[in-house]
Protein backbone atom coordinates (compact mmCIF):
# COMPACT_ATOMS: atom_id res chain seq x y z
CA UNK A 1 0.00 0.00 0.00
CA UNK A 2 2.57 2.57 0.56
CA UNK A 3 3.76 2.51 -3.14
CA UNK A 4 -0.10 2.62 -4.04
CA UNK A 5 -0.28 5.92 -1.82
CA UNK A 6 3.25 7.26 -3.17
CA UNK A 7 2.00 6.95 -6.35
CA UNK A 8 -1.38 9.18 -5.93
CA UNK A 9 0.91 11.52 -3.96
CA UNK A 10 3.04 12.55 -6.20
CA UNK A 11 1.14 12.33 -9.34
CA UNK A 12 -1.27 14.33 -10.13
CA UNK A 13 -4.52 13.59 -12.49
CA UNK A 14 -3.27 15.63 -15.11
CA UNK A 15 -0.06 13.60 -15.09
CA UNK A 16 -2.40 10.38 -14.83
CA UNK A 17 -4.36 11.93 -17.98
CA UNK A 18 -1.25 12.40 -20.07
CA UNK A 19 0.28 9.13 -19.40
CA UNK A 20 -2.43 7.44 -20.42
CA UNK A 21 -3.15 9.87 -23.71
CA UNK A 22 0.87 9.19 -24.29
CA UNK A 23 0.14 5.21 -23.74
CA UNK A 24 -2.69 4.91 -25.99
CA UNK A 25 -1.43 6.94 -28.89
CA UNK A 26 1.84 4.95 -29.22
CA UNK A 27 -0.19 1.89 -29.02
CA UNK A 28 -2.24 3.15 -32.16
CA UNK A 29 0.47 4.75 -33.82
CA UNK A 30 2.74 1.60 -34.00
CA UNK A 31 -0.43 -0.19 -34.91
CA UNK A 32 -0.95 1.62 -37.96
CA UNK A 33 1.99 2.40 -38.75
CA UNK A 34 2.77 -1.73 -38.94
CA UNK A 35 -0.14 -2.14 -41.01
CA UNK A 36 0.48 0.73 -43.44
CA UNK A 37 4.15 -0.84 -43.91
CA UNK A 38 2.86 -4.12 -44.15
CA UNK A 39 0.37 -3.41 -46.98
CA UNK A 40 3.18 -1.20 -49.19
CA UNK A 41 5.27 -4.34 -48.85
CA UNK A 42 2.54 -6.58 -50.03
CA UNK A 43 1.79 -4.53 -52.74
CA UNK A 44 5.22 -4.15 -53.90
CA UNK A 45 6.16 -7.43 -54.18
CA UNK A 46 2.93 -8.94 -55.66
CA UNK A 47 3.15 -6.52 -58.27
CA UNK A 48 6.75 -6.25 -59.03
CA UNK A 49 8.08 -8.90 -61.98
CA UNK A 50 10.89 -10.51 -60.05
CA UNK A 51 11.18 -11.51 -56.59
CA UNK A 52 11.29 -8.85 -54.14
CA UNK A 53 13.54 -10.07 -51.53
CA UNK A 54 13.73 -7.24 -49.64
CA UNK A 55 9.60 -7.03 -49.32
CA UNK A 56 9.19 -10.40 -48.29
CA UNK A 57 11.73 -10.27 -45.91
CA UNK A 58 9.93 -6.51 -44.60
CA UNK A 59 6.44 -8.78 -44.66
CA UNK A 60 8.12 -11.27 -42.58
CA UNK A 61 9.12 -9.39 -39.96
CA UNK A 62 5.99 -7.39 -39.74
CA UNK A 63 4.00 -10.36 -39.27
CA UNK A 64 6.15 -11.13 -36.60
CA UNK A 65 5.47 -8.13 -34.90
CA UNK A 66 3.00 -8.25 -31.78
CA UNK A 67 0.69 -6.46 -31.01
CA UNK A 68 2.02 -6.49 -27.05
CA UNK A 69 5.54 -5.08 -28.64
CA UNK A 70 3.22 -1.62 -29.12
CA UNK A 71 1.41 -1.78 -25.40
CA UNK A 72 5.23 -2.65 -24.00
CA UNK A 73 6.63 0.74 -25.56
CA UNK A 74 2.78 2.90 -25.23
CA UNK A 75 3.01 2.03 -21.24
CA UNK A 76 6.94 2.51 -21.33
CA UNK A 77 6.35 6.17 -22.32
CA UNK A 78 3.25 6.32 -20.67
CA UNK A 79 5.75 6.45 -16.94
CA UNK A 80 8.00 9.22 -18.30
CA UNK A 81 5.10 11.42 -17.33
CA UNK A 82 4.74 10.14 -13.82
CA UNK A 83 7.08 10.05 -11.09
CA UNK A 84 7.78 6.53 -9.65
CA UNK A 85 9.25 4.74 -6.92
CA UNK A 86 12.92 3.16 -7.61
CA UNK A 87 11.07 -0.48 -7.41
CA UNK A 88 8.62 0.00 -9.43
CA UNK A 89 10.96 1.66 -12.03
CA UNK A 90 13.08 -1.46 -11.42
CA UNK A 91 9.89 -3.47 -12.30
CA UNK A 92 8.77 -1.43 -15.25
CA UNK A 93 12.16 -1.39 -16.89
CA UNK A 94 12.77 -5.45 -16.64
CA UNK A 95 9.41 -5.93 -18.12
CA UNK A 96 10.42 -3.91 -20.70
CA UNK A 97 13.27 -5.30 -21.67
CA UNK A 98 11.76 -8.49 -21.10
CA UNK A 99 8.85 -7.96 -23.59
CA UNK A 100 11.47 -6.74 -25.65
CA UNK A 101 13.95 -9.41 -25.56
CA UNK A 102 10.71 -11.73 -26.69
CA UNK A 103 9.73 -9.74 -29.28
CA UNK A 104 13.41 -9.72 -30.89
CA UNK A 105 13.32 -13.92 -30.65
CA UNK A 106 10.20 -13.43 -32.30
CA UNK A 107 11.70 -11.65 -35.27
CA UNK A 108 15.25 -13.73 -35.33
CA UNK A 109 12.65 -16.99 -35.15
CA UNK A 110 11.22 -15.34 -38.83
CA UNK A 111 14.41 -14.02 -40.08
CA UNK A 112 15.76 -17.50 -39.49
CA UNK A 113 12.79 -19.13 -41.43
CA UNK A 114 12.93 -16.79 -44.34
CA UNK A 115 16.31 -17.13 -44.28
CA UNK A 116 15.99 -20.82 -45.01
CA UNK A 117 13.37 -21.17 -47.53
CA UNK A 118 15.47 -18.81 -49.33
CA UNK A 119 18.78 -20.87 -49.30
CA UNK A 120 17.20 -24.31 -50.02
CA UNK A 121 14.04 -22.96 -52.66
CA UNK A 122 16.67 -23.19 -54.96
CA UNK A 123 18.17 -26.28 -55.99
CA UNK A 124 18.72 -28.85 -58.33
CA UNK A 125 15.53 -30.75 -59.54
CA UNK A 126 14.47 -33.68 -58.02
CA UNK A 127 15.94 -32.88 -54.55
CA UNK A 128 12.64 -31.10 -53.31
CA UNK A 129 12.60 -33.37 -50.84
CA UNK A 130 16.21 -33.44 -49.54
CA UNK A 131 15.85 -29.66 -48.87
CA UNK A 132 12.63 -29.27 -47.25
CA UNK A 133 14.41 -32.54 -45.02
CA UNK A 134 17.79 -30.48 -44.34
CA UNK A 135 15.60 -27.17 -43.46
CA UNK A 136 12.97 -28.34 -41.30
CA UNK A 137 15.55 -29.57 -39.12
CA UNK A 138 17.94 -27.00 -39.17
CA UNK A 139 14.66 -24.71 -38.57
CA UNK A 140 14.37 -26.64 -35.17
CA UNK A 141 17.32 -26.21 -33.90
CA UNK A 142 18.00 -23.26 -34.63
CA UNK A 143 14.82 -21.97 -32.98
CA UNK A 144 16.18 -24.31 -29.59
CA UNK A 145 19.02 -22.17 -29.44
CA UNK A 146 17.15 -19.08 -30.21
CA UNK A 147 14.35 -19.42 -27.33
CA UNK A 148 17.42 -21.09 -25.32
CA UNK A 149 19.32 -18.03 -25.19
CA UNK A 150 16.31 -15.62 -24.91
CA UNK A 151 15.49 -17.10 -21.87
CA UNK A 152 18.39 -16.88 -20.49
CA UNK A 153 18.74 -13.19 -20.91
CA UNK A 154 15.54 -12.74 -19.95
CA UNK A 155 16.21 -14.24 -16.32
CA UNK A 156 19.41 -12.46 -16.06
CA UNK A 157 17.33 -9.10 -16.77
CA UNK A 158 15.14 -10.35 -14.30
CA UNK A 159 18.00 -10.29 -11.65
CA UNK A 160 18.74 -13.95 -11.48
CA UNK A 161 22.46 -15.43 -11.18
CA UNK A 162 22.44 -16.95 -14.58
CA UNK A 163 26.13 -17.94 -14.45
CA UNK A 164 25.27 -19.73 -11.25
CA UNK A 165 22.45 -21.33 -13.45
CA UNK A 166 23.89 -22.48 -16.70
CA UNK A 167 26.95 -23.86 -14.44
CA UNK A 168 23.95 -26.41 -12.11
CA UNK A 169 22.50 -26.78 -15.77
CA UNK A 170 26.28 -28.16 -17.22
CA UNK A 171 26.15 -30.61 -14.32
CA UNK A 172 22.93 -31.88 -14.56
CA UNK A 173 23.36 -31.86 -18.48
CA UNK A 174 26.17 -34.49 -17.96
CA UNK A 175 23.60 -36.65 -16.20
CA UNK A 176 21.01 -36.39 -18.26
CA UNK A 177 23.43 -36.60 -21.52
CA UNK A 178 24.51 -39.98 -19.47
CA UNK A 179 21.07 -41.28 -19.12
CA UNK A 180 19.99 -40.02 -22.79
CA UNK A 181 22.70 -41.05 -24.80
CA UNK A 182 20.78 -43.44 -27.14
CA UNK A 183 18.61 -40.15 -27.98
CA UNK A 184 21.26 -37.89 -28.12
CA UNK A 185 23.10 -40.25 -30.71
CA UNK A 186 20.24 -40.37 -32.63
CA UNK A 187 19.85 -36.62 -32.64
CA UNK A 188 23.43 -36.57 -33.73
CA UNK A 189 22.87 -39.34 -35.94
CA UNK A 190 19.72 -37.13 -37.62
CA UNK A 191 21.97 -34.56 -38.04
CA UNK A 192 24.40 -36.35 -40.06
CA UNK A 193 21.65 -37.70 -42.47
CA UNK A 194 20.85 -34.05 -43.01
CA UNK A 195 24.23 -32.92 -43.55
CA UNK A 196 25.32 -36.17 -45.95
CA UNK A 197 21.83 -36.94 -47.37
CA UNK A 198 22.38 -40.47 -48.04
CA UNK A 199 18.83 -40.46 -48.77
CA UNK A 200 15.96 -38.14 -48.75
CA UNK A 201 12.37 -38.31 -48.38
CA UNK A 202 10.76 -39.82 -51.08
CA UNK A 203 13.44 -42.31 -51.83
CA UNK A 204 13.34 -45.91 -52.14
CA UNK A 205 15.70 -47.37 -50.15
CA UNK A 206 17.00 -51.27 -48.97
CA UNK A 207 18.29 -51.65 -45.78
CA UNK A 208 19.00 -55.49 -45.32
CA UNK A 209 15.87 -57.28 -46.14
CA UNK A 210 13.93 -54.50 -45.53
CA UNK A 211 12.66 -52.18 -48.02
CA UNK A 212 10.61 -48.99 -48.77
CA UNK A 213 10.03 -45.42 -49.67
CA UNK A 214 10.84 -42.68 -46.75
CA UNK A 215 8.08 -40.80 -45.30
CA UNK A 216 9.50 -39.22 -42.75
CA UNK A 217 12.84 -38.79 -41.46
CA UNK A 218 12.54 -37.21 -37.70
CA UNK A 219 15.07 -36.18 -34.91
CA UNK A 220 15.07 -40.22 -33.38
CA UNK A 221 13.74 -42.52 -36.52
CA UNK A 222 13.20 -42.69 -40.10
CA UNK A 223 10.03 -44.09 -41.50
CA UNK A 224 9.75 -45.96 -44.46
CA UNK A 225 6.58 -47.20 -45.97
CA UNK A 226 6.81 -50.57 -46.79
CA UNK A 227 5.78 -52.05 -50.44
CA UNK A 228 3.14 -54.96 -48.52
CA UNK A 229 1.79 -51.65 -47.11
CA UNK A 230 3.36 -51.35 -43.57
CA UNK A 231 5.13 -49.05 -42.11
CA UNK A 232 9.04 -49.52 -40.75
CA UNK A 233 10.60 -47.57 -38.13
CA UNK A 234 14.15 -47.34 -37.85
CA UNK A 235 16.39 -45.53 -35.23
CA UNK A 236 18.81 -42.86 -37.11
CA UNK A 237 21.57 -44.69 -35.43
CA UNK A 238 21.13 -48.12 -36.91
CA UNK A 239 20.76 -46.49 -40.19
CA UNK A 240 23.86 -44.74 -40.77
CA UNK A 241 25.22 -47.80 -39.40
CA UNK A 242 23.68 -50.30 -41.92
CA UNK A 243 24.28 -50.57 -45.74
CA UNK A 244 21.63 -48.74 -47.73
CA UNK A 245 20.71 -49.43 -51.36
CA UNK A 246 19.29 -46.09 -52.75
CA UNK A 247 17.53 -46.99 -55.57
CA UNK A 248 16.03 -43.26 -56.24
CA UNK A 249 19.31 -42.09 -56.98
CA UNK A 250 19.62 -45.16 -60.04
CA UNK A 251 20.48 -43.63 -63.03
CA UNK A 252 20.39 -46.88 -65.20
CA UNK A 253 19.76 -50.42 -64.76
CA UNK A 254 21.99 -52.90 -65.22
CA UNK A 255 20.02 -56.30 -66.24
CA UNK A 256 21.44 -59.66 -66.67
CA UNK A 257 19.52 -62.93 -67.71
CA UNK A 258 20.37 -66.63 -68.75
CA UNK A 259 18.81 -68.75 -71.15
CA UNK A 260 19.33 -71.98 -71.81
CA UNK A 261 19.39 -74.47 -74.87
CA UNK A 262 18.96 -78.17 -75.29
CA UNK A 263 22.54 -80.44 -75.54
CA UNK A 264 21.15 -81.34 -79.22
CA UNK A 265 21.18 -77.79 -80.82
CA UNK A 266 23.56 -78.25 -84.04
CA UNK A 267 26.74 -75.74 -83.75
CA UNK A 268 25.43 -73.41 -86.79
CA UNK A 269 22.04 -72.67 -84.16
CA UNK A 270 24.33 -72.24 -81.82
CA UNK A 271 26.51 -69.38 -83.47
CA UNK A 272 23.10 -67.58 -84.50
CA UNK A 273 21.44 -67.66 -80.77
CA UNK A 274 24.28 -64.60 -79.55
CA UNK A 275 22.90 -62.29 -82.61
CA UNK A 276 19.39 -63.34 -81.57
CA UNK A 277 19.50 -61.93 -78.51
CA UNK A 278 21.25 -58.94 -79.25
CA UNK A 279 18.56 -57.89 -82.28
CA UNK A 280 15.82 -58.70 -79.06
CA UNK A 281 17.39 -56.26 -76.93
CA UNK A 282 18.69 -53.47 -79.44
CA UNK A 283 14.53 -53.64 -80.80
CA UNK A 284 13.75 -51.93 -77.26
CA UNK A 285 13.85 -48.60 -76.63
CA UNK A 286 16.11 -46.96 -73.72
CA UNK A 287 18.55 -50.07 -73.84
CA UNK A 288 21.71 -50.04 -74.56
CA UNK A 289 23.12 -53.69 -75.41
CA UNK A 290 26.63 -54.70 -73.50
CA UNK A 291 26.79 -58.06 -74.39
CA UNK A 292 25.45 -61.91 -74.66
CA UNK A 293 27.72 -65.13 -74.47
CA UNK A 294 27.50 -68.65 -74.73
CA UNK A 295 28.74 -68.86 -70.85
CA UNK A 296 28.63 -72.34 -69.79
CA UNK A 297 27.54 -76.36 -70.25
CA UNK A 298 25.08 -76.22 -67.72
CA UNK A 299 23.59 -79.30 -66.22
CA UNK A 300 20.61 -80.12 -68.65
CA UNK A 301 21.68 -77.23 -71.24
CA UNK A 302 24.23 -74.70 -72.53
CA UNK A 303 23.51 -71.59 -70.98
CA UNK A 304 23.87 -68.23 -72.52
CA UNK A 305 24.20 -65.04 -70.53
CA UNK A 306 22.96 -61.51 -71.87
CA UNK A 307 23.83 -57.87 -70.04
CA UNK A 308 22.24 -54.85 -71.24
CA UNK A 309 21.14 -50.80 -69.48
CA UNK A 310 17.88 -49.75 -69.21
CA UNK A 311 18.65 -45.95 -69.79
CA UNK A 312 16.13 -44.62 -66.90
CA UNK A 313 16.09 -45.96 -63.12
CA UNK A 314 12.46 -46.75 -63.63
CA UNK A 315 11.34 -50.86 -62.63
CA UNK A 316 8.04 -51.23 -64.72
CA UNK A 317 9.56 -49.79 -67.59
CA UNK A 318 12.70 -52.25 -66.97
CA UNK A 319 9.81 -55.28 -66.55
CA UNK A 320 8.17 -54.08 -69.54
CA UNK A 321 11.68 -53.73 -72.27
CA UNK A 322 12.17 -57.69 -70.54
CA UNK A 323 8.75 -58.70 -71.02
CA UNK A 324 9.30 -58.11 -74.74
CA UNK A 325 12.71 -59.40 -74.96
CA UNK A 326 11.68 -62.37 -73.92
CA UNK A 327 8.36 -62.65 -75.98
CA UNK A 328 10.93 -61.66 -79.15
CA UNK A 329 13.49 -64.47 -78.11
CA UNK A 330 10.16 -67.03 -77.98
CA UNK A 331 9.02 -66.17 -81.25
CA UNK A 332 13.15 -66.31 -82.82
CA UNK A 333 13.58 -69.41 -81.28
CA UNK A 334 10.25 -70.98 -82.72
CA UNK A 335 11.19 -69.97 -86.06
CA UNK A 336 14.64 -71.18 -86.33
CA UNK A 337 13.76 -74.85 -84.66
CA UNK A 338 15.37 -73.69 -81.92
CA UNK A 339 14.10 -75.28 -78.41
CA UNK A 340 14.62 -73.74 -74.99
CA UNK A 341 16.30 -76.49 -72.19
CA UNK A 342 13.85 -78.07 -69.81
CA UNK A 343 15.51 -79.36 -66.22
CA UNK A 344 16.14 -82.85 -67.38
CA UNK A 345 18.22 -86.22 -66.03
CA UNK A 346 19.34 -88.60 -68.44
CA UNK A 347 20.30 -92.25 -66.34
CA UNK A 348 22.08 -94.79 -68.53
CA UNK A 349 22.04 -98.50 -67.55
CA UNK A 350 24.83 -100.94 -68.51
CA UNK A 351 23.72 -103.69 -70.82
CA UNK A 352 23.92 -107.46 -69.40
CA UNK A 353 23.51 -105.97 -65.43
CA UNK A 354 21.27 -108.25 -63.60
CA UNK A 355 19.24 -107.65 -60.02
CA UNK A 356 20.52 -109.92 -57.15
CA UNK A 357 18.62 -112.50 -56.10
CA UNK A 358 16.65 -111.61 -52.28
CA UNK A 359 17.85 -113.98 -49.76
CA UNK A 360 15.71 -116.18 -48.59
CA UNK A 361 15.15 -117.63 -44.73
CA UNK A 362 17.12 -120.86 -43.80
CA UNK A 363 19.76 -120.27 -46.27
Amino acid sequence: MTIYRQLIAENSAENWLAALLAAVAFVVVLHQLQRIMLRRATLTATTTATDNIFSNFLIEVLSATRIFLAIAVGLYVATHFLTLPSTVETYVNRIFIALMLLQSGLWVRRCLDFWLRQRFSQGEEGEEGARAMTRSLLSFLGRVVLWALVGLLILDNMGLNVTTLVTSLGIGGIAVALAAQSILTDLFASLAIAIDKPFVIGDFIIVDDLMGTVEHVGLKTTRIRSLSGEQIVFSNTDLLKSRIRNYKRMQERRAVFVIGVVYDTPPAQLEIVQQLIEQAILAQVQTRFDRAHFRSFGPSSLDFEAVYYVLTPDYNLYMDIQHAINLQLVRAFSDRGISFALPTRTLHLAEGLQLARPLTTGE
